[in-house]
């Protein structure tokens, strides 16, 4: 069984879910969407077989406020 997405694409499984992770294991970041901070941060989090994605990750270039 692979342990990430990556592994899983080289052994041809295209509809591969990892476990569920807690989203307190890991954190959330706050780097723009495709800015080389955010790739850094998603190449790391599948090197550690981590989900892409934190709920809580920045979705947008202006993100709302509470302000």
């Amino acid at each position: 069984m692979p342990r990430s997405v990556l592994e899983a694409v080289k052994m041809g499984l295209w509809d591969f879910e990892p476990e569920r992770v807690d989203r307190n294991r890991y954190s959330p970041t706050d780097a723009l969407p495709g800015s080389t901070e955010k790739l850094s941060i998603l190449k790391q989090r599948l090197q550690l077989g981590l989900p892409l994605w934190h709920p809580d990750d920045r979705l947008y270039f202006a993100e709302e406020t509470d302000e």
